[in-house]
């Protein structure tokens, strides 16, 4: 039996429903346009992670001074905004026209370049000043389109994993971490100077860490001795490699990203920023986000009811954690990349637009409420999140699933038992396991990996949340089967 109290023990801000979205001018296309309006509509997230791509703004005129075009900004903008999404804006993309080089670049992706034919210049700036001016000049724009109160809403980021070559300073080796963290620092100072010449409200932060502790410290001791602003701290957190996967060094269990995620708050504590908001603006539990099951087999996992229930069981350990996180970013990169539906892609849709557990269960987790209710729970392999709505109504989430996500994990039947009474009200029952919400599974059953139009509706129409149970009734009674993931909403008062 799984025993859910009535009386709120905290109020629980909602990190868990954010995304990273990549590559960020995909927003241009249909796509693009096409996930996002999905997420929209569903109301499955609500904070988008993108690119400031400076580079598609800033050019110089033939006297060399500073020039901006921000239509294709604005055009990426207009349409996140309109949405209804916040935002957390990467400030990233070192333009050539005031790069010290333009001999390191790199596509940051599987194919010869990004998207569109884009490459990645990872150099420092000729000149810090010119960055600074940059920075202000961008948020000075964006104050103007959109009103200084929403902007402030917005998380903006100085850059994107400073601490790895793929990003900065290419051509230093990675490991000398020093010399890459002393130019990020000199980095942030022209980037926080020229946000706070624009407006002394916005919400500012760094270093979006690919996974340095050291840089993290050495980074926060410079913003202490400098005084600078740092209004959140931002990393990733992805709990192994596809290398890992393959050569049978690390599994995959949630485990990892605890631990990542631990040693971070250590150093953060450790720098005197114990109070500061945490900002996860990418996780995974691998990275490898251009990388299919061609490169690591291990990835379909992303396709799996497994996924789903990693997912959940995540946010529940972060809930139980304490961890005070803002934001729990998925990352949705490599999506672009995609030929086929099923392939072990980090994505939330197929090729064909086919909603994968993962998705269903960043669905589900939307639907919560922000009141955390108590819970006792017998079996260790049963994670559960029980929350109250705003109108009283329950929303409980939860997933059965042992440490690696074993198939044998034994069936059993849970009652979930509510302090209240059920009696008249309106209980809806959703379910992501083998046989429910799960098109991939189907796919396998019924020769489907390659659909033709009439299985791609199927498979479509199996990736539909939808309740499999909807009316009254007076005890839940949740079939528990390994990896499973359900949602339970209770509706209305009693009669």
């Amino acid at each position: 039996m799984i025993k859910i109290g009535n009386e709120i023990i905290k109020k629980q801000e909602n990190f868990w429903s954010t995304a990273l979205f990549h590559p960020t001018d995909a927003v241009e296309d249909p796509w693009g346009r096409r996930i996002l309006d999905r997420l929209a509509a569903d109301k499955s997230i609500h904070t988008v992670r993108v690119y400031s791509m400076f580079e598609d703004i800033v050019y110089l005129d033939e006297d060399g001074k500073l020039c901006y075009d921000f239509r294709l900004s604005d055009l990426r903008l207009d349409y996140l905004t309109s949405l209804g999404f916040k935002l957390l804006v990467a400030y990233a993309g070192m333009p050539d026209c005031i790069a010290a080089s333009t001999s390191s670049k790199t596509s940051v992706s599987k194919n010869k370049t990004r998207y569109k034919g884009k490459m990645w210049n990872t150099s420092i700036p000729c000149d810090y000043a010119l960055w600074e001016e940059i920075c202000y000049e961008y948020t000075k724009h964006n104050i103007e389109r959109y009103g200084e109160d929403v902007v402030a809403k917005w998380q903006l980021q100085c850059f994107n994993e400073p601490d790895v070559a793929a990003f900065f300073m290419g051509d230093v080796h990675e490991d000398q971490w020093e010399i890459r963290c002393a130019e990020y620092c000199k980095l942030y100072k022209a980037y926080e100077n020229g946000i706070r010449r624009a407006s002394e409200k916005m919400t500012i932060g760094g270093p979006a860490l690919a996974h340095r502790q050291d840089f993290l410290g050495r980074f926060l001791d410079y913003v202490t001795e400098n005084k600078l602003r740092l209004d959140f701290i931002s990393f990733h957190n992805y709990g192994c490699m596809p290398e890992e996967l393959n050569d049978g060094s690390r599994v995959i269990t949630v485990a990892n990203n605890i631990k990542r995620h631990q040693k971070y708050a250590k150093t953060i504590k450790e720098h005197g920023y114990g109070d500061t908001k945490v900002v996860i603006d990418e996780w995974g539990f691998a990275t490898g986000g251009f990388l299919n099951k061609e490169e690591c087999p291990s990835l379909m996992f992303r396709e799996t009811e497994k996924f789903a229930a990693y997912y959940v069981k995540l946010v529940s350990e972060f809930i139980k954690h304490d961890f005070h996180a803002a934001t729990l970013m998925i990352c949705l990169s490599g999506q672009h990349e995609m030929v086929e539906d099923f392939t072990g892609f980090r994505n939330f849709f197929t090729l064909n637009f086919i909603a994968k557990p993962i998705y269903n269960a960043h669905l589900m987790a939307s639907r919560l409420g922000e009141g955390l209710l108590p819970a006792e729970v017998e079996d260790e392999n049963i994670f559960v999140i029980p929350t109250k709505t705003e109108n009283g109504d329950y929303a409980i989430l939860l997933t059965y699933a042992s440490e690696l996500f074993d198939e044998d994990l034994p069936a059993r039947t849970e009652i979930l038992a509510l302090s209240d009474s059920l009696d008249g009200k309106e209980i809806e029952i959703y379910c992501i396991d083998k046989t429910h919400t799960n098109p991939y599974a189907m796919a396998l059953k019924n020769d489907m990996l390659v659909p033709n139009a009439e299985q791609l509706k199927l498979l479509q129409s199996e990736g539909l949340l939808t309740p499999i149970f909807s009316g009254k009734t007076d005890e839940i009674k949740l079939d528990l089967t390994a990896n499973c993931t359900y949602l339970v909403t209770v509706k209305g008062e009693a009669k």
